[in-house]
């Protein structure tokens, strides 16, 4: 669990902070406003066939709360509508009704209502590629569970699978429906299966008996006794300008907004392309109201890859706190207090606009995309095409400031070298700098690079410190491939610094081979 926070933080990318307002001084707040689905419903992880399920997941707003206490108030808004369909129960509010263990139970049963087969499940997310459950054979699955909301309200509990099904709570039927779209690709039918849900009254802490039975007779064909099926909330999407209110009415006043936005499983996930790199959602409007409502608009990028940030020059500070793990809440709120300092630098590129993002074509021609870029990919794609981005290659802030000196080349006898520089944390407290070398080769006769990453070092340092860091750059950061890896004769241009375009020291190199 340490492990899993501190690598948490370590990874979080502070890209902005304006006015210097993180980290925040927890003992100076006396309310604050944390708005976002991604706020409770936070994405830990990539998704697809690599999903494991946590012991337990700490949301961004329990560890707000959980660093703050009860002498704070916290107040919460979901603002916006990010993930549409059915979401699975959250596993903390959830019990097997046979163990009372987090979890569900799910029954196996043959057409006259036999058990067939049993397990214990810790997730309302169902997955399954054959094995031993009787997907192919039994002719319904039933999940039950006692659900604990955790807000009061009417909600929408249902069901998403491709096939017919009913819901239940507390013994009585809510609906009894199906769906399956003419047409439907079997992929799709699996991954992004349609949903059925009814209203149900929500009490905080007033327990639910949950149970769904879906038909598994009712399934389209083709899928050799593969399954998927969720039970859950599907969110109310009849009233968008109520949620952006309620958000605007919590950010107002209070010392502080925390904003966490991001993507979901519908628009970023393993299995296909994303067709947007907007956020999913009004949640560029509702960035936009809370941070007019309130000037100290602090912003949590919740995604695993880049999206679109229109509003970032409108906020005081920018988080991208990537795919967080199971500790993801508890190492933001390190992250916000000031606990530990954002450790991460980019390892991608973030665009401004969508139009800047050099992508040749991804259009396919006769059924065929012709990947021609080669090498130039990345932030190297983004130095040829010579557009800026939001934040590039390398980026990252911290708590503290350094200075970065004297740059000193020597041969390591194998072609390559050791780049050695003298960083001196000029700050007030201690923190974190990552000293970044890249190569360059003008004229070459060789398609390269405008240039590349060749080495990184990180040091941590005490207010005042200084440090010798060596960066080493191995002979195979100076060659090509060729049928085999080769050295073009002459010299090339190290560049050294914090990011691939903030590299103020720079010496011309040409180690012995």
């Amino acid at each position: 669990v340490a492990f899993a926070r501190t690598g948490a933080a370590a990874g979080t990318v502070l890209v902005r902070n304006a006015g210097g307002i993180l980290p925040l001084d927890a003992s100076a707040l006396r309310s604050v406003a944390v708005i976002g689905h991604n706020a409770v419903e936070a994405r830990t992880q990539g998704g697809g066939s690599a999903t494991v399920i946590p012991e337990h997941v700490v949301t961004p707003l329990d560890g707000i709360r959980d660093a703050l206490g009860d002498g704070v108030d916290v107040r919460y808004a979901r603002g916006a509508v990010v993930q549409k369909g059915i979401q699975e129960l959250p596993l903390a509010e959830i019990r097997n009704p046979r163990t009372g263990e987090p979890g569900a139970l799910v029954r196996f049963l043959d057409a006259d209502g036999g058990e067939m087969f049993t397990e214990d499940r810790r997730a309302t997310t169902l997955m399954y590629f054959g094995g031993d459950a009787p997907t192919g054979t039994a002719a319904v699955i039933g999940i039950t569970t006692r659900w604990t909301p955790a807000t009061t309200g009417e909600v929408l509990a249902g069901f998403s699978a491709t096939g017919r099904g009913r819901v239940c709570a507390d013994g009585a039927l809510l609906r009894e429906d199906g769906a399956a779209p003419a047409g439907m690709d079997l992929g799709a039918s699996l991954l992004s299966p349609p949903s059925i849900s009814a209203p149900l009254q929500a009490t905080t802490g007033q327990p639910v008996d949950l149970r769904v039975e879906f038909e598994l007779t009712s399934a389209p064909g083709g899928l050799a006794g593969i399954l998927g099926i969720t039970m859950g909330i599907e969110a109310d999407e009849s009233a968008p300008e109520r949620l952006l209110d309620e958000a605007v009415e919590a950010a107002t006043g209070a010392d502080v907004a925390i904003v966490v936005v991001g993507t979901n499983a519908q628009v970023e996930s393993e299995g296909f392309d994303r067709d947007s790199l907007a956020l999913p959602g009004r949640q560029d409007e509702l960035v936009r109201r809370v941070a007019a409502a309130n000037p100290r608009t602090i912003v949590v990028v919740n995604s695993g890859s880049p999206v679109l940030l229109p509003w970032r020059d409108d906020v005081q500070a920018l988080v991208l706190a990537w795919f967080g793990g199971q500790e993801f809440g508890g190492a933001l709120a390190d992250v916000l207090f000031g606990d530990v300092e954002p450790g991460g630098r980019l390892p991608t590129t973030w665009p401004a606009t969508e139009e800047d993002v050099p992508v040749r074509s991804v259009t396919p021609v006769d059924g065929r995309v012709v990947y021609d870029e080669g090498i130039h990919v990345g932030y190297r794609a983004w130095l040829r095409s010579g557009a800026t981005p939001a934040y590039p290659f390398g980026h990252g802030l911290g708590y503290t400031t350094h200075a970065i000196d004297d740059l000193r080349v020597a041969e390591d006898g194998a072609g390559g070298i050791t780049a050695t520089v003298t960083v001196t944390n000029t700050g007030d407290r201690a923190g974190k700098q990552v000293v970044q070398a890249y190569l360059s080769r003008a004229g070459s006769a060789v398609d390269r690079p405008v240039r590349w990453l060749a080495g990184f070092a990180a040091v941590q340092l005490e207010a005042g410190a200084s440090a010798e860091v060596d960066v080493a750059i191995g002979a195979r950061s100076f060659a090509h491939w060729d049928g085999g890896w080769q050295r073009e004769p002459g010299a090339f241009r190290l560049h050294v610094g914090t990011s691939v375009v903030a590299t103020p020291l720079e010496a011309e190199v040409d180690p012995a081979a």
